[in-house]
Parts: C-alpha cells; sequence; structure tokens
C-alpha cells in the first residue's frame, strides 16, 4: 500500500508562518516533514476544504505559494457530499458523548480515512479521532529511516 498523507490545515499554516509554541520550532517541523515526503515522493492530500480554511487567513495567491514547493507530491481532491454527511453524524456522535470538536477537525479526519491516508495534525482536539484515522504529529513520522524531527531541539 502506498503511504499518503493529509495535513491538517495547522500544519500547513505552521509551515508558512513558521510559527513556534514556547519552546518548539512547529514550523521547522512542519517543513522538516514536508521536505521529507518531496525527498521520498510521497503523496500529500490536499482538500478543497483545507484550501477554504486556509483562506480564512490569507488571500488565494498566499494559498498558492503555500503549495508551490511541493507541487510535485500535492494531490488535490475534492470532499464528496457523502463525506461531508459522515462528518456530521461522527461530529453529533462525538458531541453526544460530551467532546466539544470542530467540524473541520471532524471533516479532515473521514476525508484522510477514506482516502487512506495518515492525518498529520498537532492540535488537542484530534486526540478525540484516533479511532477514525492514524494521526501523527509531523515531528514524530518517520519516512523510510528519515526521522523528521529537528535534531536542534
Amino acid at each position: 500500500m502506498v503511504q499518503k498523507f493529509y495535513l491538517d490545515t495547522g500544519i500547513w499554516r505552521d509551515y508558512y508562518e513558521d510559527r513556534r509554541d514556547n519552546m518548539r520550532p512547529l514550523g521547522e517541523f512542519a517543513f522538516n516533514f514536508l521536505r521529507a515526503c518531496l525527498e521520498k515522493k510521497i503523496p500529500v492530500l490536499v482538500s478543497d476544504a483545507v484550501v477554504i480554511e486556509l483562506r480564512r487567513y490569507f488571500p488565494q495567491e498566499k494559498v498558492d505559494e503555500i503549495f508551490s514547493f511541493f507541487k510535485g507530491i500535492i494531490v488535490n481532491m475534492t470532499v464528496t457530499p457523502e463525506q461531508y454527511s459522515e462528518a456530521r453524524k461522527e461530529l453529533a456522535k462525538r458531541l453526544k458523548a460530551g467532546n466539544k470538536l470542530p467540524f473541520d477537525d471532524v471533516l479532515h479526519a473521514v476525508v484522510a480515512k477514506h482516502h487512506g491516508a495518515v492525518l498529520i495534525a498537532r492540535d488537542n482536539d484530534f486526540d478525540f479521532l484516533h479511532e477514525i484515522v492514524e494521526i501523527e504529529k509531523p515531528e514524530d513520522v518517520t519516512l523510510g529511516g528519515f526521522q523528521t524531527f529537528s535534531r536542534n531541539v
């Protein structure tokens, strides 16, 4: 089975904005992960839902720029009505169990699952979605012996 990844919007923002938290270089983690995917020619799925989310923060030209360096591995896709429906059902189930989650996060988990991709995400909301899809942080992924974390941390 071909390995492929689906990145949450926050990971794309980490990369583009070179974000940091109190101690960690999140942008560097995201960049190293994407660079490893590029070097290994591992597909990175980008849905129209991710693009719509990014448009909340950036104009379309900047969104295009975010993906430009990784064009060789980007696979663009459209979220299907069935995936939206499944995400709504999953969200309702989670809300009923007392887990408040953003719809977009549930949708990303459903889309990644439908495409057999590992979801790359950092938000704590994704802790409640592991039963839907495999979820990893970019710095925790090893790609064919290539550890994607920063050795300077």
